[in-house]
Parts: structure tokens; C-alpha cells; sequence
């Protein structure tokens, strides 16, 4: 099996150490950095499988750090916050980050949620992780999918809008995908968590908001709905 590559930016010398450490004992190969300027070239040099990106760090914070990353790349990142309220954890996801871990975090769970998002991203996910193959319950493989002048196609991965083709992040097509299975109906935030981010433990529903308007922003604003206290739906 293939070893996964993490690349963690933290300025934090007993964080960065430690938790490179951690990693490292479950498998993965890590290239740290202290701070985003060294993280953005290291990110160029070894085009890690996931970047795991601290907020506040010098020389180039995260957010911009990811910014420049999604740019290049359409590597799952991770941001890492101190605090959950924060609008640095908003401003990440906007910036194209695919999740975010709450600082201080256990080891235990950042792993989980490494290898969470690795397994949207079809990534092994070091010993003991996904093996890149769907979940039994995925989404089934249809296609082509229509809704006005919105092509989806479940087999090739592949989204056109007025015949143009739309780059998304893997996120954002499992997110599609959910949402272009069921047409019309409404989909909670919950559900869209445990299917698309695989948070059988319930999460933090700004990361399908944020996805969401991020999404839209690609296929139209009109064709995702929100209804007021449930969720979400794809107009038909």
C-alpha cells in the first residue's frame, strides 16, 4: 500500500513536533513547516497527498497558504483553528479548504478525519485506512444527469453548465453527486455530513454552508435551494 504524504504547517515548535510524531506512528509520511512561505515551497517540492494548514502562522497565513494551494492543486486541506467560533475557520473553507480541526485536538481524532477526508478523495489512507475504493452505499454511478442547462456525469466525474466544463474540488462533486441523486428533494445538513464528509459523529454544519455557496457559485445560484430549517435541494 502506498504511503500517504501529509504536509503540516505550524508554527508552533511543541505542536508541530508532536503531533508529526503522532502521525508518523500511524504511518504517514509528514513534511512539516514552520511557517506558510517555507509550507507553500515544500507543498511544490513534494505535492504531499493532504496539507494540514495552522490559521495563524507568519509569513503566509493559512488561509492565503490555501488559497495559493487550490490555485495549483485540488489537494485535500485540512485548516487547523484555536478556536471553533472563529471567522479564520470560514474564511478557510471560502478559501477552498476541505475541512478544519479545532485546536487543541486529540491525535486520535485528527486521524480520523485525515483519513475521512482521503477517503473522498479515493487516497489511501495510511495502515488501517480506505483502500481508495467507494463506501458500500455511495452514490450509484448513473449519468448523464440533467437539470436545465446543468450536465452531471456520475461515471466520467465530470460537470458541464451551458455546455462549458466546471472544475470541481472532489468535495464539491460528492456534494453534487448527493445532491444530483435525489433531485428535488430537500437533503439536512446532517445527512450531508455523515454522506459527503463521513461524520458519523455529527460536525459543524458551516462546512456544508460554506460548500454549498461555494458550489453554487460554480453551477448557478438558483439551482441549489435552501429550505428555511432543513437543508438543501436541487431544483429538477
Amino acid at each position: 500500500m502506498a504511503e500517504t504524504h501529509v504536509l503540516f504547517v505550524e508554527d508552533d515548535d511543541v505542536i508541530r513536533e508532536a503531533t508529526q510524531l503522532a502521525l508518523e506512528r500511524d504511518g504517514f509520511v509528514v513534511t512539516a513547516a514552520p511557517d506558510g512561505l517555507t509550507g507553500l515551497e515544500r507543498f511544490r517540492a513534494n505535492r504531499p497527498d493532504i496539507a494540514l494548514l495552522d490559521v495563524m502562522v507568519p509569513g503566509l497565513d493559512g488561509v492565503s497558504l490555501c488559497r495559493r494551494i487550490r490555485d495549483e492543486s485540488t489537494v485535500p486541506v485540512i485548516m487547523l483553528s484555536a478556536r471553533a467560533d472563529s471567522i479564520d475557520v470560514v474564511l478557510g473553507l471560502e478559501a477552498g479548504a476541505d475541512d478544519y480541526v479545532t485546536k487543541p485536538f486529540d491525535g486520535a481524532v485528527l486521524v480520523a478525519r485525515i483519513r475521512a477526508v482521503l477517503r473522498r478523495f479515493g487516497h489511501a489512507s495510511g495502515p488501517g485506512g480506505a483502500n481508495g475504493a467507494p463506501p458500500s452505499d455511495a452514490v450509484p454511478v448513473e449519468g448523464p444527469l440533467r437539470f436545465g442547462d446543468l450536465e452531471v456525469n456520475p461515471e466520467g466525474m465530470e460537470v458541464r453548465k451551458a455546455g462549458a466544463p466546471v472544475a470541481l474540488t472532489p468535495t464539491e462533486m460528492r456534494l453534487l453527486l448527493e445532491f444530483s441523486a435525489a433531485p428535488g428533494t430537500v437533503l439536512s445538513r446532517d445527512r450531508l455530513l455523515e454522506r459527503v464528509w463521513d461524520y458519523g459523529w455529527g460536525g459543524d454544519t458551516r462546512v456544508v454552508d460554506v460548500h454549498v455557496q461555494r458550489l453554487r457559485g460554480k453551477i448557478g445560484q438558483d439551482r441549489i435551494e435552501t429550505v428555511r430549517g432543513f437543508g438543501y435541494k436541487l431544483k429538477g
